[in-house]
């Protein structure tokens, strides 16, 4: 069973950054990839960000690429979301979560985080 805590969200204005962290726990970090996801109110959760477990590759959605840069630290059992540019519509609660397929984790990952809000004023 793996846990994961999301962290970093917050009300930020249009234009600004944050950053969200995800740190994992009750697994071997390192043999999963991990991604990020996000829902938004009234719509259903979509795909953000994914990066496999050496950290050699990421996928974006096309709503962020160029915008938001997702990143791991195995040795903190952590990966990362840079979110730059934020724009109303990034404005969802964003969950963390693992699985140990690449490809899994991009569509039905087997562990998810309970969520963090992030906002995002105009």
């Amino acid at each position: 069973q793996v846990n994961l805590v999301e962290s970093g969200g917050g009300l930020v204005q249009a234009g600004g950054s944050l950053r969200l962290s995800c740190t994992a726990s009750g697994g071997t970090f390192s043999n999963y990839a991990m991604g990020w996801f996000r829902q938004a109110p009234g719509q259903e959760r979509e795909f953000v960000a994914c990066i496999s477990d050496n950290g050699g590759t990421s996928y974006y959605a096309n709503t962020v690429k160029g915008r938001f840069t997702i990143s791991r630290d195995n040795a903190k059992n952590t990966v990362y979301l840079q979110m730059n540019v934020l724009k109303p519509e990034d404005t969802a609660v964003y969950y963390c979560a693992a699985d140990l397929l690449v490809s899994s984790v991009k569509v039905l990952p087997d562990y998810w985080g309970q969520g963090t809000q992030v906002t995002v004023s105009s």
